[in-house]
């Protein structure tokens, strides 16, 4: 695996695929900085060997050219991160993209406009691709949030340059994921929570031959009691997946996975903070309530079977966090997995909401590592490869 400490960019020009996709106010201010702080080393390695580096990025869903998702609006906050002035042209290919790049010297950043202004990105169109390699010597992609698009910038670039490499943070992203999927310290134990198992089916499958414990939680939880033959009164369930939760439970048996799954619930009487609380068995849940968070005997349950972890994999919250009444199983989750790591666990969180729930309670810095890429990471634990990762091995 080719990384970007493998290249000297001495007098080079590097086009870095970064993912500049941040969320911005209604005055076009970034509100959340993470992606852009992400990229930074990458970016700084180049620049300290004198090399020039040419950013691009996509950032939001734009219909044609849409002033208001031009990445002109990053430039202040990308600035203001790399310690840098960093330039910006109005295009991404072009005469005026390659004049700018051509006039950008050793230890200057150019920011390219969003490369969703050009449906050729999505559709992965080789002379769009071919016309942004034109701009640059090495090609960097650092963009793990876009490594499982087959687009023009992640996957059809890589094949115009000699050189060609993994940033810092791709590099991070491939390793962490490894270290949990191929060459894990045992026991190895997977957290999956969230709403459906219908989204879940694949990393379930996947994963069930490479960890020793499977903690169920959040909603998809129910869709398993409820195939068991438990009373689930009003909680979320997929009646169409009671057969195939059966059949994971029996593979996980023939297999000697051990799958945890809730015994109890904080039950609500209405899907709302201001609702009626009330604490059921998880399977006895009285009709006209639903179960919205972990009780307190699953929450020590699934702490003692993560205190005897070495390798955790932590996707999906185990309840709606988002209400602060509900948010409590998701914290106990967030507690055991980090004193775990402190007694030397590697620990992994992915995935949107849970990466949402461990900034939002304070334990992103009390992990192992915190994956930027949602859909890359999901696919990745479904045991596919990612076109963003093959174009450049």
């Amino acid at each position: 695996m080719k990384t970007i400490n493998d290249i000297n960019f001495k007098d080079k020009k590097a086009l870095v695929r970064v993912d500049f996709n941040v969320p911005l106010d209604d005055d076009h201010q970034v509100t959340d900085t993470t992606r852009i702080v992400a990229a930074k080393d990458t970016i700084i390695k180049i620049l300290e060997d004198e090399g020039a580096v040419i950013l691009m990025s996509h950032l939001g869903r734009p219909k044609g050219k849409q002033e208001e998702f031009s990445l002109q609006h990053v430039v202040a906050a990308a600035t203001d991160i790399l310690g840098v002035q960093v330039k910006f042209v109005n295009d991404c290919i072009g005469e005026t993209a390659v004049e700018a790049a051509a006039n950008l010297k050793p230890c200057e950043v150019l920011l390219l406009e969003n490369l969703r202004f050009y449906e050729q990105e999505k559709s992965g169109d080789a002379a769009f691709a071919k016309a942004l390699s034109q701009l640059a010597d090495v090609y960097v992609n650092d963009a793990f949030g876009t490594a499982h698009r087959a687009h023009a910038s992640t996957a059809v670039i890589a094949q115009y340059f000699e050189e060609k490499c993994f940033g810092h943070l791709m590099t991070r992203e491939i390793e962490s994921l490894n270290r949990v999927l191929d060459t894990p310290e045992q026991p190895v134990v997977a957290i999956l929570g969230g709403a459906k198992v219908s989204s879940k089916i694949t990393v379930i499958e996947n994963i069930l031959t490479k960890v020793d414990d499977l903690i169920i939680a959040g909603g998809m939880a129910y869709t398993f009691i409820k195939a068991q033959g438990g009373e689930i009164g009003d909680s979320l369930c997929e009646d169409d997946k009671q057969e195939l939760a059966l059949e994971i439970l029996k593979k996980a048996k023939t297999l000697g996975t051990n799958i945890h799954l809730p015994v109890d619930a904080v039950t609500a009487d209405a899907f709302s903070e201001h609702a009626t609380r009330d604490y059921a068995a998880i399977d006895s849940i009285p009709q006209g309530w639903m179960g919205l968070d972990i009780g307190e005997k699953s929450r020590a349950q699934f702490h003692e079977v993560l205190q005897n972890a070495k390798t955790i994999l932590w996707n999906g919250p185990a309840g709606v966090f988002e209400m602060e009444p509900f948010s409590h199983g998701t914290i106990a989750l967030g507690n055991a997995v980090a004193q775990s790591t402190a007694s030397g666990a590697f620990s992994l969180v992915g995935g949107g909401d849970s990466v949402a729930a461990v900034k939002q309670f304070g334990f992103a810095d009390k992990v192992s590592y915190v994956s930027t890429g949602g859909g890359a990471m999901l696919e990745m634990l479904e045991g596919k490869t990612l076109p963003g990762i093959a174009a450049i091995k």
